[in-house]
């Protein structure tokens, strides 16, 4: 039992630089096209090291999937928390978003915060191919994008309650506009090699777009 405890610290460093080697794998030539192999060369482990802490690669793949599912929603959540109490939170009970611009700001600076790298989409992409043909990877993507919804779908609730501003879906479909918007134009500046900051600017060029057709009027 002692020498289990003593080696599980190394043991999660190894399942975590595997992890960080599969998500670059994975991204750059597919899941079917990676192979453990790769994934260990790209780690610096052996293929011993690798079944020692996975049964298989698509075991790892799950497991990888989950992890980025976490690390998207809980960018999120940390961003809402670093804007609570913040001016622009302060904002929402009343005098600072009496026009939609504001308003729309706040949202852009939650999805900002998690806005994704071409290695982020590219896995994201991957794990939505796989979550076409696979259940489990389905409902671990379904789940995490529900996660996500309620996130910023409790910021646009927060705007809506404060009554500065009159949205024209409930905030559920208003967090749902944007998050696809954002996804979409990421995907799609990838796509068109666009660098990190221009990849920022096209993305958020979407979200004005969609904030444009969900927020009605300054009350």
């Amino acid at each position: 039992m002692s020498d289990a405890t003593a080696t599980s610290p190394r043991r999660e460093a190894t399942r975590q630089k595997l992890l960080d080697a599969a998500a670059q794998v994975f991204a750059e030539v597919g899941l079917d096209a990676a192979s453990v192999e790769a994934v260990c060369d790209r780690a610096g482990f052996t293929r011993g090291a690798f079944y020692s802490n996975f049964e298989s690669k698509d075991e790892l793949f799950l497991e990888l999937s989950a992890r980025v599912a976490f690390e998207r929603v809980e960018s999120v959540r940390r961003r809402v928390a670093e804007l609570e109490g913040s001016e622009e939170m302060s904002g929402v009970a009343g005098a600072g978003f009496d026009n939609p611009e504001k308003a729309f700001a706040l949202v852009q600076q939650i999805l900002d915060v998690a806005g994704d790298d071409r290695l982020t989409v590219l896995l994201m992409s991957e794990i939505r191919i796989h979550a076409l043909r696979d259940r489990n990877v389905a409902e671990a993507y379904l789940a995490q994008e529900q996660e996500m919804f309620a996130a910023v779908a409790q910021i646009i609730d927060d705007i809506a309650c404060s009554k500065a501003l009159t949205f024209r879906v409930p905030p559920d479909r208003a967090a749902r506009a944007m998050l696809v918007a954002w996804e979409s134009a990421s995907v799609r500046a990838v796509m068109a090699g666009l660098e990190p900051d221009e990849m920022r600017l096209r993305v958020n060029e979407e979200l004005a777009i969609a904030a444009q057709l969900i927020i009605a009027s300054a009350a």
